[in-house]
């Protein structure tokens, strides 16, 4: 018991055990509040779940920053780490902005959610508008079916941009389907 005691990284030892702890605690409490918001706004699945993992990561990393702290690292090394993985991010980030672009514009679509599948949109584009039904909204894109029953594929941050025209449909036949 007294070696228990004599324990020099007792402290270090103990507060990673709480972080662990809070660490799975936000994420049941975030992933709860979250599949509730997607249960009321009649969410897909597939996307909370995307959702729910993007919070996972971030709060992961909040997490492993503050064992890696707790642990003593010293702040000059921290930085040149953190530097280091932030310029490889930068470098990658330029080269897949559109990615993350549209991940982005996902997570907002899922959160302000001005339309859901079965709705009619208009995308107002000068050079090339667009009046179809969402057949599918993924992370990256959603699925549009024209009257012709063409299917587009029409990026998220690119619909973030344009001005959007939503007709509701509420489970009516679409003017779209056969």
């Amino acid at each position: 018991m007294l070696k228990f005691i004599e324990n020099p990284y007792l402290h270090e030892e103990i507060v990673t055990l709480i972080i662990i702890i809070v660490f799975f605690l936000f994420k049941s409490i975030i992933g709860k509040i979250v599949r509730k918001y997607a249960t009321v706004n009649q969410a897909l699945e597939h996307r909370t779940n995307l959702i729910i993992k993007y919070i996972n990561i971030l709060l992961g990393t909040i997490a492993l920053t503050g064992i890696v702290i707790i642990w003593g690292v010293e702040k000059n090394q921290f930085l040149v780490f953190l530097s280091s993985v932030f310029a490889v991010v930068g470098v990658a980030t330029v080269a897949q902005w559109s990615i993350l672009s549209n991940i982005t514009s996902g997570v907002i679509l899922f959160f302000a959610y001005p339309f859901k599948i079965g709705d009619i949109i208009k995308i107002h584009d000068k050079d090339f508008p667009i009046e179809a039904e969402i057949e599918d909204i993924k992370a990256f894109y959603i699925l549009l079916k024209t009257k012709d029953n063409e299917i587009i594929t029409y990026p998220n941050n690119l619909l973030m941009q344009k001005g959007i025209s939503v007709k509701k449909i509420e489970h009516e036949t679409s003017e779209f389907t056969d």
